[in-house]
């Protein structure tokens, strides 16, 4: 056993039993890591050796900053955290800010002063704060100041947190360290815990997902290194929250790891997103298909053409979406599948591998097979649950829920797929999406991507509801596009459509035009809201 670096175990007291933990697959050489990691200091260490001291790190709006002033700054921040804040290894804490350059800074001085990082979406409020500071025992923050006055009311309503600093104090107080001061980067053990990353709540309450300083470099050494190719001079973009994993992963680990950059927009919005990669001339872009279909509304008013890399994750990419942005950009998207507790995408394939539709192979590193309801495993062309294992997994802290989805040492995500005969895998449905119709099991997703084939439709969702003849019966959320007016023809129109596209059996019989669909802040449809309101 490895002696941990963290002085308050509250992390490590709370993981789950290790029989309820998955099988961890360290096989490949890039994951044999040394037993003491610090995640920051050797993202910072490939960052320097790829690009150089002066290589481009952050861009945010008018400012850029070097991969040396990153180190020199967040080692600073560092330092104030721990004399200044009290900080010590194992303390949680707050990082409260949009995708920034600061919020950046910030999650590497945390992890270089030994804490664990809660990162949050600016877009809580004071209630979902304290549930995660209250869940997560937060005892220190780091907070955007502009975002200051939600966590001030979060923390009246808890006991932990009893040390904040805004980004205006952090960065007085870093200017004013004498120069040249120099801090020791907390030596770290490899299965130290590094984050704890709250789920999206897409189906109700959210749940911490530790990760250790392991795992930060496994995303990068598994799906950013065999399927992204990023390197110096590539410049990264994206929507995706840092306070996800997913954004974490596409716009702080993998640049990083490569030694690449990354530009935020300078404001939310698909029209920023569009400016800002015509204005530094991204080459790499993360977003969801919510995203991509936004962009391509954009394509005609912003020069696109730098983009060589487009990657897709949050929920399936439809072969629609895939082949329209590839048609408007030359570019195919890399889909991908990850999820929260797994920390980032684990299968999904790039290049002239891709296959629209399907989600892709298992990322090297990773295992993946479909398995019936009693956990043994299918052979290809059978529809089941997947189930995933490799060098990263679900630990929930203090959670009931860890062993539903750890069974026998494998990860199960909630999605049913199935394996073609070539080894990829195809999304079917989340597993609480299934519907059974008249002895029928029918995709959401399906139904979805053949509605989204029709030219009027915007967005689409698909929902199973009771009726006493079939048991569920289909039932489609549809919003239209600009110009398209709802009405009874056209409702026709569109179940005919479904019909000629997939099996007829599986149309809506029940469609609804609507004005928006209900989504997470991170773009993720939340089908449990029309669920409730069907």
């Amino acid at each position: 056993m490895v002696e941990t670096a963290h002085i308050d175990r509250f992390v490590l007291d709370h993981l789950p039993p290790p029989e309820q933990q998955p099988d961890f697959i360290f096989e490949r050489p890039e994951l044999a890591y040394p037993d003491r990691l610090n995640a920051a200091a050797e993202l910072l260490r490939r960052a320097l050796a790829a690009a150089g001291p002066e290589g481009r790190a952050l861009i945010d709006d008018d400012h850029e900053f070097s991969w040396a002033r990153v180190d020199v700054i967040s080692s600073r921040m560092a330092k104030v955290l721990v004399e200044q804040m009290g900080l010590v290894p194992g303390n949680r804490v707050l990082l409260h800010g949009p995708n920034s350059a600061w919020t950046v800074l910030a999650w590497f001085a945390i992890l270089k002063a030994g804490g664990v990082v809660v990162a949050t979406m600016p877009m809580l409020r004071p209630t979902e704060l304290a549930t995660v500071i209250g869940k997560a025992r937060i005892s220190h923050a780091l907070v955007y100041a502009p975002l200051a006055d939600a966590v001030a009311e979060a923390r009246a309503a808890t006991t932990s947190l009893t040390h904040v600093m805004d980004s205006v104090a952090l960065q007085t107080a870093a200017r004013a360290l004498p120069p040249g001061t120099a801090f020791d980067v907390v030596d770290t053990a490899a299965a130290d815990p590094a984050l704890i990353a709250f789920t999206s709540g897409t189906t109700g309450q959210p749940k911490g997902c530790v990760h250790f300083h392991r795992d930060i470099l496994a995303m990068a050494d598994t799906f950013a290194r065999h399927t992204l190719d990023l390197a110096p001079g590539d410049v990264v973009v994206g929507t995706p929250p840092i306070a996800f994993t997913f954004g974490l992963g596409g716009l702080v680990v993998f640049p990083a790891s490569a030694g690449a950059a990354t530009a935020f927009a300078p404001r939310p919005g698909f029209d920023a997103l569009a400016e800002t990669i015509e204005r530094y001339k991204a080459t790499a872009l993360f977003t969801a298909p919510t995203g991509y279909r936004a962009l391509l509304k954009l394509a005609g008013e912003h020069d696109l053409s730098s983009l060589r890399t487009c990657v897709s994750a949050g929920e399936t990419l439809p072969a629609a979406t895939s082949d329209a942005w590839h048609e408007a950009t030359g570019v195919r998207i890399i889909d991908g599948i990850g999820s929260t507790e797994m920390i980032h995408i684990f299968i999904s394939t790039s290049g002239d591998d891709i296959r629209p539709g399907a989600t892709g192979k298992a990322v090297p590193g990773y295992e993946a097979r479909i398995i019936d309801a009693g956990g043994r495993p299918l052979p290809p062309g059978e529809t089941g649950r997947l189930a995933v294992r490799g060098p990263t997994g679900c630990r929930y802290l203090d959670d009931p829920r860890q062993s539903a989805y750890v069974q026998d040492g494998w990860n199960l995500t909630g999605d049913v797929y199935r394996l073609d005969a070539e080894g990829y895998f195809w999304f079917v449905a989340r597993a609480d999406d299934m519907i059974i119709s008249s002895g029928y099991n029918i995709g959401a997703p399906e139904v979805e991507n053949a509605l989204l084939r029709h030219p009027a439709v915007a967005e689409a969702a698909v929902i199973g509801v009771p009726d006493e003849e079939r048991g569920q019966i289909v039932k489609a959320f549809v919003v239209l596009n600009p110009g398209q007016d709802a009405s009874d023809a056209l409702r026709c129109e569109l179940q005919d459509h479904v019909k000629s596209v997939i099996a007829p059996y599986k149309y809506p019989r029940a469609l609804d035009f609507v004005d928006a669909l209900p989504k997470t802040q991170t773009g993720k449809l939340q089908r449990f809201r029309l669920k409730d309101g069907a």
